[in-house]
């Protein structure tokens, strides 16, 4: 790989890996290589699948203890980037976190929880927005009754995310309701929710009870 690409910037680092643009010397083509410690068998299943609201996955290996995920190049702004400037209008948002939802319904359906959903995880790629960084994802495990490792952000993470109960697909409904919310007044709904009936989505959506939260995101999608 070190032979074919090019490094152009670094996007992010942390203790637990990093994120780089690289170019494919022959034929100028950006991409994504991610390198980082932990799981990486969510990468690994999205290699079969492809979304217009998902990244391609196009190689999952590792070296040294590392994991090492090529994935598509999204040309675009995050969401957390557009709200510094300005929120959305309702229709704005119905329109952005239904497509977010069929790409968690893509995950959701092999059985994986994203676990990070937030404005910095969402691209807007023209008209299209699109899910990324797969890093937190885990899969559903009935066996286990917690998530052996808390990971999420602040504010979007569900309450079972520490560690009350396992993690599952009303976790990532919890974190769009917050989403919802962010977009439509710049804060969390415990500060401010949203008026009227997205205000009544989102606090569904939030619902400490995971039971009460909707079922699926295709009941949030009817209800958006």
């Amino acid at each position: 790989m070190e032979t074919e690409f090019e490094p152009v910037r670094l996007i992010k680092e942390s203790p637990r890996g990093s994120v780089r643009s690289i170019r494919h010397k022959a034929t100028g083509q950006l991409y994504i290589l991610r390198r980082f410690s932990g799981n990486a068998e969510v990468y690994a299943r999205l290699l079969e699948y492809t979304c217009p609201n998902l990244p391609v996955i196009y190689e999952v290996a590792q070296q040294d203890g590392d994991n090492l995920v090529l994935e598509e190049f999204i040309q675009g702004d995050t969401l957390g980037f557009l709200l510094q400037d300005a929120l959305f209008s309702p229709e704005e948002t119905k329109k952005i976190v239904r497509q977010v939802c069929r790409a968690l319904w893509v995950l959701h359906s092999i059985g994986a929880v994203h676990r990070d959903v937030k404005p910095e995880n969402i691209i807007l790629r023209g008209d299209n927005a699109v899910l990324i960084d797969f890093d937190a994802a885990r899969f559903h495990k009935l066996e286990n009754s917690a998530d052996t490792q808390i990971l999420g952000t602040t504010g979007f993470a569900a309450p079972e995310q520490y560690g009350l109960s396992q993690s599952d697909v009303r976790t990532d409904i919890y974190a769009l309701g917050v989403l919802i919310n962010v977009m439509l007044t710049g804060e969390h709904p415990s500060r401010n929710l949203a008026k009227g009936r997205m205000g009544r989505i989102v606090d569904r959506c939030t619902h400490v009870n995971p039971q009460r939260r909707y079922k699926n995101v295709l009941r949030l999608m009817e209800a958006l």
